[in-house]
């Protein structure tokens, strides 16, 4: 498997940056170290173009015939190596070197199989699907390793998809809305997967003991209400002081039998992060957006630049560690080290390509600066192939996230 071919671009017209796209394209096939023949494509619009997303699958198959396969969504923006096209007219590509063996599109027309070839999944699913969090637990039940990645689609017009496999379409033109599509893997394609919630915890990890539907009555057997305002530092005897605080604390959910926070004081990828939406004085308890179940752990946490950046680069770093400095790239060997010509161990695996999807509430403001989310990820993997797109809601696992990334990353010999 060699590095992912993938062209990006904006333009007022969608056939000029379906240009610029192809050409860049066709630049990477022709290089050694690129993939020359891949069939599988992940092909992102934002929703500027969501209106001719047809005609733009079907000038991009017609341009590349040999590409069999296309999946892929519409976001408000769309994420690429080191820099994101926020509201703007932009589209995205990337060509994986993966044998076609070894995947499988899915639509509602032709769902996923439990037939047990699927290890993990890339999944685009509408916001608007009835009963999403049961869909992807079922989906997820279908894959060997219980791990989707992948995202909502986001858009102010309509909410596309793009579903081609073995050069045909599983739904009319291969451009669907509604339900749930994607590309299924099988365990013979190397990758890895990391979530960052963008938080950091405030207060020590504890036990639901009590709780009623979406309120939590007690932790660790104290009132609920109580023992927030003493981690957070306030006091309902003075609300101006006490509201703003409470409005911008989040509280980390972990299952029934899961630790949240690790040895590092970091949340773990088990956790979901939801947002405390009302206080109950008369029972001393808080409610928070998320059904509730005593034995769940909950820890309050922040969401702000300096805990964003700190949890993005963590996950990145995690992704460096698994892979090994001599399993990097040559790019990102040289992006991390100050030498201008460092000895380069002997390489065992590097980043063929990867996804990332993001929260629409994230994106550059969110980190300080325009595309500075995609330039942290730049610095720490290196010049690798990576595309993607801002969500309505992130998919990792069976589970559906909200203020998130998803970073994963496609290794190879």
């Amino acid at each position: 498997m060699k590095l992912f071919p993938y062209g990006h671009a904006t333009h007022p017209h969608w056939l000029m940056a379906a240009g610029l796209v192809l050409a860049q394209l066709r630049a990477q096939m022709s290089l050694p170290k690129c993939a020359a023949d891949p069939k599988l494509a992940l092909l992102y619009i934002t929703d500027h173009y969501a209106g001719h997303a047809q005609a733009i699958l079907d000038h991009l198959r017609q341009e590349l015939p040999a590409v069999s396969d296309w999946v892929g969504t519409v976001g408000v923006g769309i994420a690429v190596n080191n820099a994101e096209y926020f509201d703007e007219p932009a589209m995205a590509v990337m060509l994986c070197d993966l044998p076609p063996e070894h995947y499988r599109v899915f639509s509602g027309r032709a769902p996923l199989a439990d037939n047990g070839f699927a290890s993990v999944a890339l999944v685009h699913a509408d916001p608007a699907t009835p009963d999403l969090a049961e869909l992807l637990g079922e989906m997820a039940a279908r894959t060997e390793q219980g791990y989707l990645f992948g995202g909502l689609t986001s858009s102010r017009t309509r909410s596309v998809q793009f579903a081609v496999h073995n050069g045909q379409n599983l739904d009319d033109g291969g451009v669907l809305e509604g339900g749930l599509s994607g590309v299924a893997l099988s365990a013979d394609v190397a990758l890895l997967s990391r979530v960052t919630q963008g938080c950091q915890p405030v207060s020590p990890e504890r036990e639901i003991t009590e709780a009623d539907r979406h309120v939590v009555l007690k932790l660790n057997g104290e009132p609920a209400l109580d023992v927030m305002l003493a981690d957070l530092k306030i006091s309902l005897s003075e609300p101006q002081k006490a509201i703003p605080v409470v409005r911008s604390t989040l509280v980390g959910l972990s299952p029934v039998g899961q630790v949240g926070v690790g040895r590092t004081g970091n949340l773990g990828s088990y956790v979901l992060v939801r947002h405390i939406v009302g206080l109950d004085p008369l029972r001393h308890g808080l409610a928070v957006a998320e059904h509730l179940e005593p034995g769940m752990r909950l820890t309050f946490c922040k969401r702000d630049v300096h805990a964003a950046r700190a949890d993005l680069v963590r996950v990145c770093a995690e992704i460096r560690e698994e892979l090994e400095p001599e399993m990097l790239s040559v790019e990102a060997i040289h992006a991390l080290s100050d030498d201008p010509m460092p000895s380069l161990p002997q390489v065992g695996k590097r980043i063929a390509g990867a996804v990332y999807v993001s929260c629409t509430g994230r994106g550059g403001p969110h980190f300080g600066g325009p595309s500075a989310e995609l330039q942290i990820i730049r610095h720490a993997l290196g010049d690798v192939p990576l595309v993607g797109f801002f969500a309505a809601g992130e998919i990792a696992r069976d589970q559906l996230y909200g203020y998130t990334g998803v970073l994963t990353v496609f290794t190879t010999d």
